[in-house]
């Protein structure tokens, strides 16, 4: 019986990250939070850049003002996600000033904490929270654990297209959305 309701469980939480990352808020804030992820060579990987390129349109739209890049780098002397990110949108016409930057970051917990930070310091107060679609739930719940007025809009052009690659993506989502739940009354 305990194996039939925690399938039940983890098959109802699959679900809702799949449907919740499929819904986007079309709102104005003051910033969009991209979350990062991964750098090749010094430039945004397809998933980063997929992200960037959505920021960058909620931006031309007017739906926000800044941008917060975030992540760190993966070793010493290495360019952080957020400067390669930062990089890739200067190229794509977004201001300097309208750039924001978090370099520390290396979790998704992490990332929303120093944007939160870097935040305060420029009187930012709502935000657009730009990932993956399969990723939004959890960085959502997150999102909202840190109090940040916050809206979810996925990046309609991700790189994980097919079901080879949105599959991994869902289970690793689903392991870590039940982990980060099954900490959080001990924060």
């Amino acid at each position: 019986m305990l194996v039939i309701i925690l399938f039940i469980y983890v098959m109802y939480t699959a679900y809702s990250i799949w449907s919740f990352g499929q819904k986007t808020n079309l709102v104005q804030a003051d910033a969009a939070i991209v979350l990062g992820a991964g750098i090749v060579n010094g430039e945004p990987s397809p998933v980063l850049k997929g992200r960037i390129d959505h920021a960058i349109k909620l931006y031309d739209t007017g739906n926000v003002k800044k941008l917060i890049f975030t992540g760190g780098s993966g070793g010493e002397g290495e360019i952080s996600e957020a400067e390669a990110a930062q990089a890739y949108a200067l190229r794509h016409g977004v201001k300097t000033e309208d750039i924001l930057t978090e370099t520390t970051s290396t979790i998704t917990e992490e990332n929303l904490y120093n944007a939160k930070i870097v935040a305060e310091r420029e009187r930012i107060t709502s935000f657009i929270i730009v990932s993956d679609p399969l990723h939004m739930k959890r960085a959502m719940v997150m999102a909202d654990d840190l109090n940040l007025v916050a809206y979810s809009s996925p990046a309609v052009n991700s790189a994980y297209k097919s079901w080879s690659t949105k599959l991994p993506f869902l289970l690793r989502e689903v392991f870590f959305y039940i982990g980060y739940q099954a900490v959080s009354p001990f924060r």
